[in-house]
């Protein structure tokens, strides 16, 4: 079958063909870094890590481009209204984002591009609009002439005739209301930078075209984003730029919400869920199961049950991973592949929940190896799950989920292998309840005990 990706531009199902073969290119809208990140921000970007990592295992190298918008209305305002400086209100939270992706095991892109640093290339892009007449400059503004391209709208299925004024500035200047800003000029206490057209600051549309064309090229493989950001971002990105000249996205791709009562969530709406809060609660790996497990294009309604579920699910493939490591190595079998069925569903637009359920199957294949006298699958087994957990993203053995209190290790399993000796000897005396005074010890101290063919086994339990 391969690739297949849901393209929004045609609504359909479309073959993925890269435009380089072998290599892809991605440029994915990043964070407006005018507060801390919430499960909704993060989402998008462990929608595209999964897209990525499968692009990679399928044998492509992948240009990701996630760029960080550091300059806008909101990041002014709230700087403002703090009585800090906008770029260092912008760059704490800018660090808080990176936290946040590298908490839930998101790569790093191949680059991530500030838009403060591109303004050169966007002043190029509004003169070549100029010069082709799709632009115009009006008392220090410049304006992209809606008019003048006929292809606007396609993308978010709306007839110019039907849509609002654009809202990003009002002025009797504008030949339409429609049209949006593409520079906008120098306001009292606003950064400024200079241009032909006088000092200002760069449209929020212009960034991403400018930094999308410097990073992919003029037409790229694939634009991603979220659905609120189909109109009017990407309709005006890709107005500006095909009317430049360039080819631009040949494919979008753009994930669900989460929300919160049936309301996408929102700062706005009081119903964020800050990632530095909930992982207060929850490990990393857990959340990024959770975020990972819905289809990208279907909204996630959150509750704390739904991702109490989630990291029930997440144990189950864990809990076999350290039992089937714990007896035939870490890796298991060298050079395993991952089964048919998961491939069919990721190339089936990212299928995640039906490769979820290959990859839990899989599981359940392996507790019964690890139950039966003949073991001689359980290194396949193993190396298939962890391959699978892998391209998710959450691989229960990748080193990047190591905790803190990992380093206690050592000493702790000193302490309760003793415990476990005595507990052992204690039975082997048919001394029964001192042997179950020692388990409910050791289950007071957090530790979970489970006694296997191959003796006993036991683990921290993950709520201490």
């Amino acid at each position: 079958m391969g690739l297949h990706l849901y393209d929004t531009g045609t609504r359909s199902l479309r073959p993925f063909q890269p435009l380089q073969p072998g290599h892809v290119s991605i440029y994915l809208c990043g964070a407006t870094v005018q507060s801390d990140p919430h499960i909704g921000h993060v989402r998008s970007s462990v929608n595209f890590d999964i897209l990525r990592r499968w692009l990679e295992r399928s044998g492509n190298s992948v240009t990701y481009i996630r760029n960080v918008t550091d300059i806008d209305d909101k990041i002014l305002a709230k700087a403002a209204a703090a009585d800090t400086p906008w770029w260092a209100w912008a760059l704490t939270h800018e660090r808080a984002f990176s936290w946040a992706y590298d908490a839930l095991n998101c790569a790093p892109p191949t680059y991530e591009p500030r838009a403060t640093g591109h303004v050169p290339e966007m002043i190029t892009l509004i003169e070549r609009l100029i010069a082709a007449g799709h632009a115009y400059a009006a008392d220090g503004d410049v304006y992209f002439d809606v008019r003048t391209f006929p292809g606007y709208g396609q993308l978010s299925r709306q007839r110019l005739d039907d849509m609002h004024p654009a809202p990003d500035s009002v002025s009797a200047a504008k030949r339409d209301p429609r049209d949006f800003a593409l520079w906008k000029s120098a306001k009292p206490g606003e950064p400024s930078w200079p241009t032909p057209w006088g000092d200002g600051r760069p449209g929020w549309h212009l960034e991403c075209s400018a930094m999308a064309g410097k990073y992919c090229g003029p037409t790229f493989d694939i634009h991603g984003g979220g659905l609120d950001l189909i109109f009017p971002h990407h309709e005006n990105e890709r107005a500006q730029s095909v009317a430049a000249g360039d080819g631009f996205a040949r494919y979008w791709l753009h994930n669900a919400w989460v929300t919160v009562g049936g309301q996408k969530m929102g700062k706005s709406l009081g119903n964020a869920l800050l990632i530095r809060v909930l992982l207060q609660d929850v490990r990393p790996v857990e959340l990024r199961y959770y975020l990972s497990a819905a289809h990208y294009r279907s909204m996630i309604e959150y509750s704390p049950e739904a991702l109490a579920e989630a990291a029930a699910g997440y144990r189950r493939i864990e809990s076999f991973v350290a039992k089937a490591a714990e007896l035939v190595g870490a890796h298991g079998a060298a050079g395993v592949g991952v089964p048919a069925k998961f491939v069919s569903a990721m190339d089936d637009d990212l299928g995640v929940p039906a490769a979820l359920a290959v990859l839990h199957n899989t599981v359940g294949a392996g507790n019964k190896a690890l139950d039966s006298s003949d073991r001689s699958e359980l290194p396949a087994i193993l190396g298939q799950v962890r391959a699978m957990a892998a391209i998710l993203g959450f691989d229960p053995l990748d080193p990047c989920w190591g905790e803190a209190r990992d380093e206690y290790r050592p000493l702790a399993s000193a302490l309760v292998q003793d415990l476990l000796q005595q507990r052992a000897q204690a039975r082997r005396d048919r001394d029964f309840a001192a042997a179950d005074a020692i388990r409910s010890r050791l289950t007071g101290l957090g530790v979970e005990i489970e006694d296997t063919a191959d003796g006993p086994r036991w683990s921290l339990r993950r709520d201490v």
